[in-house]
């Protein structure tokens, strides 16, 4: 993709190619189709058939993206992923990256920022270069209240990675907390743009303050786990919204459903971001908002000018 003046135009890197952002349509900017942990024994998303038909329903709803947080060493399954695009005809935009090591079994890789980089610009790993479906974003995690010194090395992998490639950089908070050390590191250390940062679970500390700091920043706030009904802080996820849309930092704001067990698939999964989640929005936040989470946002946090 280029522009009139010769210059790469941004672009979303979903599994099945680059596209506009203005493409996206309406957008779950986090989930999982696939995912496996032994953090999460038998809770496994493995299933093709059940994620298809987890796609149809989300797009029976007016879904039409669909972006799998799910990292390096998880149960991807990249390549169901493509032809899951392809059957269904939402967008689907990939990741690469690390999770916290106790979600692996094996010892993590031993140049991070390689396979990051890889992934990004020849294809997730298992498949042929240049055949394979290229990851879209990075995906990596802090931990509770601060950063451990895992976290760094894969945070400043994912920095060097966004370096190369242009590509945004998610980040999972773990219980929504971290905020602070994770755009010092990324964006203050390692000079990543804040545009180019994706702060995950942010709901799941319902502190106002913290959230209208991370805002200023300039990062993308994600809120995200509506779908899980037992999840202790989701009563407060309209508050929040509501208080940032005030604050003036509506066009940061992006929602996901963050299905990453069956149980949750089995209770709601990720149909509930289109048919229950945005229309709820619409309703409460009003039409303009709803486009806005839903549409507008994704379409500019997913896009980069794409390095080679």
């Amino acid at each position: 993709m280029t522009r009139q003046d010769g210059g790469a135009a941004p672009a979303v890197r979903t599994v099945e190619g680059d596209l506009p952002g203005a493409e996206l349509g309406v957008c779950d900017a986090h989930d999982h189709l696939f995912l496996r942990s032994p953090r999460l024994p038998g809770q496994e998303l493995a299933d093709a058939g059940a994620a298809e038909r987890q796609l149809r329903a989300f797009a029976e709803h007016g879904g039409r993206s669909f972006v799998q947080w799910t990292p390096y060493g998880l149960g991807r399954h990249s390549g169901a992923l493509v032809e899951l695009a392809r059957r269904t005809g939402v967008r689907i935009v990939a990741a690469t990256g690390l999770h916290q090591a106790q979600h692996y079994t094996e010892e993590p890789p031993s140049d991070p920022a390689e396979l990051f980089v890889q992934e990004l610009t020849c294809g997730i790993r298992g498949g042929v270069c240049g055949e394979s479906p290229r990851a879209g974003l990075i995906k990596v995690a802090g931990d509770f209240h601060g950063l451990g010194p895992y976290a760094r090395r894969t945070m400043t992998a994912a920095a060097e990675a966004h370096h190369a490639t242009g590509a945004p950089i998610a980040v999972h908070l773990e219980l929504g907390t971290g905020a602070t050390d994770v755009l010092e590191l990324l964006c203050a250390q390692q000079e990543v743009p804040p545009s180019s940062v994706l702060l995950g679970h942010l709901g799941r500390c319902p502190d106002v303050r913290m959230q209208r700091e991370a805002a200023r920043s300039g990062a993308w706030l994600v809120f995200d786990g509506p779908s899980r009904t037992h999840h202790a802080t989701d009563w407060r996820l309209f508050d929040s919204l509501a208080d940032l849309l005030e604050q003036g930092y509506g066009d940061q704001l992006l929602l996901g459903g963050d299905t990453v067990t069956a149980t949750a698939r089995a209770e709601t999964g990720v149909p509930y971001v289109s048919r229950v989640l945005r229309p709820r929005v619409a309703r409460e936040l009003g039409v303009t908002t709803g486009q806005q989470l839903f549409v507008d946002n994704p379409a500019r946090a997913f896009a980069t000018h794409w390095k080679s």
